[in-house]
């Protein structure tokens, strides 16, 4: 057994009971700084690594995500998650050729989602979104390698924020294949909970990218799996743009001196 593919098998485990909190590294530092914090798996996040590129989320094409898959994954020794965007298609069969290509990185799971980047039409079809997660499945299969596929409805982030209609496709990608379901922007614990309870026995991944909730809570709800998108990122840049700016404006240092020790964020990388 490949270590990639003990990674699956572990990643598949994980999504079997409990509740575990997958967070969103967007370089090799930060990935290998949360394993040594003990997570037992971690995910991409499209946006923390479109930003350390110097684009917005979204601009990064094909070949660049396929590499920074493969980088990530082979940077660290638990299961890695990719955050896949829409299979960086739009019909099927090009979704599958794609995910084939994610496949063979060396990620042990990957997220398809259904919006389109149209504010009008912010959702595909339901019938084609179906049909891209199909072929998602299928293309997963043939690759032999138990990549664990996650179905994304983005309604409550593209302006679809309709819980029934979020659950109606929840559910059929569910029955076109896809092992774990996700629903980003679910903020109340009433609406999760229905989610979790209306695809079950699958499991669900929740988004939180703000305070409000708790692992606990999520937990209580049944939630199985919990990711933090871009929020590790948006905390990096935070501290980075309060003391540029402040420097930039004020000629000050002063945002220096919250900052850890040089020795002991140069410890973490030791590997000794």
């Amino acid at each position: 057994m490949t270590a990639f593919t003990d990674r699956i098998r572990t990643f598949r485990q994980l999504h079997e009971s409990g509740c575990f909190v997958i967070p969103n590294p967007w370089d090799i530092g930060s990935a290998r700084l949360l394993e040594r914090l003990g997570f037992p798996a971690l995910a991409t996040t499209s946006s923390g690594f479109a930003w350390s590129l110097g684009r917005t989320d979204h601009e990064v094409t094909l070949d660049e995500s396929l590499a920074h898959l493969r980088a990530m994954s082979h940077s660290v020794a638990v299961p890695m998650n990719a955050d896949f965007e829409g299979g960086f298609a739009i019909e099927p069969d090009a979704v599958g050729s794609n995910v084939a290509a994610a496949a063979a990185t060396g990620i042990a799971g990957l997220s398809i989602e259904d919006s389109t980047g149209d504010p009008s039409t912010p959702l595909f079809d339901f019938a084609l979104a179906v049909e891209r997660i199909r072929a998602a499945r299928l293309a997963i299969d043939a690759s032999g390698t138990g990549v664990l596929l996650t179905g994304r409805s983005e309604g409550f982030i593209a302006g679809r924020p309709d819980l029934s209609e979020t659950i109606r496709r929840l559910t059929a990608y569910a029955e076109a294949g896809a092992d774990c379901l996700f629903a980003p922007g679910l903020r109340s614990l009433a609406d999760i909970t229905t989610v979790v309870r209306a695809v079950a026995p699958k499991p669900v991944n929740v988004l939180v990218g703000s305070d409000f909730t708790t692992v606990a809570a999520l937990a209580e709800a049944g939630v199985r799996r919990i990711s933090v998108g871009g929020a590790l990122a948006r905390v990096a840049w935070s501290g980075f743009l309060q003391a540029a700016t402040e420097l930039a404006e004020r000629g000050s240092f002063a945002r220096f001196t919250t900052a850890a020790p040089f020795a002991d964020i140069d410890g973490l990388f030791s590997r000794k």
